[in-house]
């Protein structure tokens, strides 16, 4: 399917490996110029070239930044800009699963979740959506989680911040629906991928069939999602295939949420 994204500038959080990764590759794969964003220099420089290797040279731009640091996130816009050309799309991955469990948390649990998965997301729209606005175009998409959307048992704080970033879509959604941005979130199930949680999960040899029977029973497709499955989501949101989808939170998470 033609999405319409050829030659357009896309940027992507968090995007050194995993999800982000995928987006990224998909993007690239799609025909954009991708500027990809993370913190780790190292690891982002080899993410980098791989996708270089497939997109060809002078396609893939890789930023150094803390999506969590104000100054940072706008600098890694202004340098996107400066040398890919206007943003069209992009996309908030940067975040963390790793929370405390159980409801003894302090101030710092609480906060440690925020900085990870809310801020980095919000920061990057304050710096972003009011330049689309003023070119009345493009869209912004939050990699979320289900976690955020119903009750999975998933640790509390990490389960309040993706539910506080899903309400900024809403709300973005009704500030810069007027000036044809639009504001939509992907909500992964469990993603299985070399490094990610699930993979540290498994490396547990008494816990791993306990791990399985959970799949097995709670998602309708009784299987993890692969990293491209999720980014086939982003992307078409992002295209023009979904000119008129804002504000969604999309589930993707093979069955796995019951509440309508």
């Amino acid at each position: 399917m033609n999405l319409g994204l050829a030659d357009q500038v896309v940027l992507v959080s968090g995007a050194s490996r995993g999800i982000g990764f995928a987006i990224a590759a998909a993007f690239a794969a799609e025909g954009c110029k991708v500027a990809i964003v993370a913190r780790n220099g190292v690891v982002l420089t080899a993410a980098a070239e791989r996708l270089t290797a497939t997109a060809g040279a002078g396609r893939i731009l890789a930023i150094v930044a803390d999506m969590g640091n104000e100054a940072e996130v706008a600098a890694a816009v202004a340098r996107a800009e400066a040398e890919l050309g206007p943003i069209r799309a992009a996309v908030a991955n940067a975040g963390s699963g790793a929370a405390r469990t159980g409801v003894d948390l302090g101030r710092a649990d609480w906060q440690s979740a925020f900085d990870a998965n809310f801020y980095p997301a919000t920061l990057l729209a304050s710096a972003l959506l009011p330049r689309m606005a003023a070119r009345r175009l493009g869209s912004l998409t939050f990699v979320s989680s289900i976690a955020g959307s119903e009750a999975i048992r998933a640790p509390i704080p990490y389960a309040a911040a993706k539910a506080a970033l899903n309400m900024a879509v809403k709300a973005y959604a009704q500030q810069v629906g007027s000036a044809n941005v639009r504001v939509n979130a992907v909500a992964p199930g469990n993603v299985f991928f070399p490094g990610g949680s699930w993979a540290r999960k498994f490396e547990d040899a008494g816990k791993k069939a306990l791990f399985a029977e959970y799949i097995e029973r709670e998602v309708a497709l009784r299987r993890f999602a692969t990293p491209r499955e999720i980014a086939d989501v982003v992307v078409f949101l992002a295209s023009t295939r979904a000119s008129f989808v804002s504000g969604a939170i999309v589930a993707a998470d093979g069955g796995q949420l019951r509440s309508v």
